[in-house]
């Protein structure tokens, strides 16, 4: 079903477009190593002086909804296929120009930024307050400085459609981030209609819970659901990757449709069903990967697109237990990046975690 204004923009196009627009979520020819040269911003990204409450000013005296800040890197490929396929659409273009000013930051800049809230932080600190850590991050602000959306990582034209109007025509007023785009899901692209098994997924029933007894190996879970596209592609080439599955052999892996009855006691000893905790844990997005210690703490989640390169970086932060002295995924990339330095230490805001509850080191980088 169709339930934004943007419907009408949709049916303008030919079903080919369509199909070809959905479809370029997850694509088996993308490469999501570092991609080189650098990234070009598109030139009606503003030139801001990163004192970002003037800038909520002046988009405010200039009739727009607010400001985004877009956090990127320069040879993330996420952040390419941003620039290339959502922005490079037309109309997505005008929507946003009219709407709002989007600001770049460099999730490992210096440069210093005000932010919404008045404080005076550097790019890099700025991006791990806000737990930036899957480029490219976009979060919306209104004309306030109040946060209304934060979407970590890749999405489709379609969705990201969706995402934009969701606030434009206010509807965070109304529902759930989640509500709403669990109606945004395109038809299928492949002809699986049903779940994709693999040899590595545990079997029912779904005792999970780590909460009185510490289990031997991490747990990974794969919200998923039948007729999914971006699923079907995730099983179809990143899993069949020889050093994925290697990885994979070191996790308790269970997969769950995210909208389904399936009983489950949850890390936390909770008896739900698998509905119930994908609300409980605000997923809106298939699949979705979300990764638990022994003793049941969320470590990370992936929910948006993710390939090779991204996945396996996540699985090895998880598998070398890298996150237990280095909690935040961001910190370790920039280690591994830079050749060792560490990122300076930073205090984390309470109400930077306000879009997805999570622990420290969880994140929803290249």
């Amino acid at each position: 079903m169709l339930f934004i204004s943007s419907s009408a923009v949709l049916a303008e196009n030919s079903n080919a477009e369509l199909d070809d627009d959905w479809g370029s979520e997850w694509d088996n020819s993308f490469d999501d190593s570092p991609v080189l040269p650098e990234i070009v911003y598109p030139e009606w990204f503003k030139k801001s002086f990163l004192e970002l409450p003037d800038d909520i000013v002046e988009a405010l005296n200039n009739g727009k909804k607010g400001i985004i800040v877009y956090f990127g890197q320069k040879h993330c490929a996420y952040c390419k296929m941003l620039i290339d396929r959502d922005f490079g659409q037309k109309d997505i273009e005008t929507y946003t120009r009219k709407n709002f000013d989007v600001i770049a930051i460099n999730i490992w800049g210096s440069n210093e930024v005000i932010t919404p809230d008045g404080q005076t932080i550097t790019e890099r600190e700025y991006a791990i307050r806000e737990h930036a850590n899957f480029t490219p991050t976009l979060i919306y602000y209104d004309t306030q400085g109040k946060k209304l959306l934060m979407l970590r990582g890749y999405y489709s034209p379609y969705k990201f459609r969706a995402a934009m109007e969701y606030v434009v025509e206010g509807y965070y007023r109304e529902e759930p981030f989640r509500d709403y785009m669990m109606r945004a899901n395109p038809p299928p692209r492949f002809k699986v209609s049903d779940m994709n098994h693999e040899d590595f997924f545990m079997s029912p029933p779904y005792a999970l819970n780590r909460s009185q007894f510490k289990a031997q190996e991490p747990l990974l879970v794969f919200f998923e659901q039948p007729d999914c596209h971006a699923c079907d592609v995730l099983h179809s080439e990143p899993l069949e990757f020889p050093a994925t599955r290697k990885l994979l052999e070191k996790f308790d892996v269970v997969q769950l449709d995210m909208n389904s009855d399936t009983p489950v006691i949850i890390p936390d000893g909770q008896h739900l069903t698998a509905r119930q905790w994908a609300e409980q844990l605000k997923l809106f997005y298939a699949p979705t990967l979300i990764a638990f210690d022994e003793n049941g703490r969320e470590i990370i989640r992936i929910d948006s697109v993710a390939h090779v390169y991204r996945l396996n970086s996540v699985l090895e932060f998880i598998v070398t237990h890298t996150y237990q002295h280095i909690p935040n995924f961001m910190d370790w990339r920039f280690y591994t990046t830079f050749g060792g330095k560490m990122l300076p230490p930073v205090n984390h805001r309470e109400d930077s975690m306000e879009f997805n509850d999570k622990p420290a080191g969880s994140s929803t980088v290249q």
